[in-house]
């Protein structure tokens, strides 16, 4: 997402965990802060834009492939989740990860955040 508003404490942290954990291989939790899955989209079609403006590609070489490899959280980096845990009983995505979500489970919960655990999860 984009950091630049996130103030200088949080960004700290961000960077602190990140570090830490960044050998874990066994699960993933992506917390999307200062993301938008419809600006991620925008970003890449507009590279994608720009590409075919400048001749490195045609319009026919347009597809999904390359539309993944231009968004912000491409699949090398960011694999597609197999479920989607929706906290705080709201029944919406809200703007997250509109295009790898294609696929994937959904779980609505009615607890927050902080109140998710153990039990939540196993229900």
């Amino acid at each position: 997402g984009d950091s630049s508003k996130l103030p200088r404490s949080l960004l700290t942290v961000i960077n602190e965990v990140e570090e830490v954990t960044k050998n874990n291989t066994r699960l993933q939790l992506i917390v999307a802060v200062g993301y938008s899955g419809k600006y991620d989209v925008l970003q890449a079609c507009r590279g994608i834009a720009q590409r075919v403006k400048d001749g490195e590609i045609g319009v026919e070489e347009i597809d999904e492939r390359l539309i993944e490899q231009e968004l912000e959280t491409n699949c090398t980096e960011f694999p597609y989740p197999d479920l989607l845990i929706r906290t705080s009983g709201e029944l919406r995505v809200s703007n997250f990860l509109l295009w790898q979500l294609a696929y994937t489970e959904l779980f609505f919960a009615q607890q927050l955040w902080p109140d998710f655990g153990r039990t939540g999860f196993i229900e």
